[in-house]
């Protein structure tokens, strides 16, 4: 059963109604804030590149093209990149990517932007499982 307030006529005074004013309006603000939730922080977006070579690109296990191949990528193919060393030189460019998915290398000679995030330096990321054999460290300086 909804109770009812019963109210005196009894003089307030205005400073009391200027203080119960600004308390329902900090309610009503704090209510407001609470149901739109605490701000999020934006996630960063991780670094990704596409296939731009006409072939697509081979995946090798070393940033060499005298490693050996383990896989290829098509063209246009979005690839998420861990991080970046400089190795040999393929078409003009000396930097190699290892993907981010996968423990394998592609020349950034074969890989245009796809707009997404700075690559790091391989020294500069943290070590992974993947990264743990002593010739991937080695790889990767």
């Amino acid at each position: 059963m909804p109770r009812t307030l019963a109210v005196r006529s009894k003089k307030i005074s205005t400073d009391a109604i200027a203080a119960a004013a600004l308390a329902g309006s900090l309610l009503v603000a704090g209510s407001a804030q609470a149901a739109s939730g605490p701000a999020v922080p934006p996630v960063p977006q991780q670094p990704a590149g596409k296939i731009v070579s006409a072939s697509g690109v081979n995946e090798r296990m070393y940033p060499s093209t005298d490693s050996a191949v383990r896989g290829t990528v098509a063209r246009g193919a979005k690839i998420g990149l861990r991080c970046k060393v400089r190795a040999q030189t393929v078409g003009g460019n000396n930097i190699w990517y290892l993907l981010r998915t996968r423990n394998t290398w592609v020349a950034a000679a074969y890989v245009g932007s796809a707009g997404v995030g700075a690559v790091p330096l391989c020294k500069d990321v943290d070590r992974t499982p993947l990264d743990s054999a002593p010739t991937t460290r080695a790889a990767m300086g």
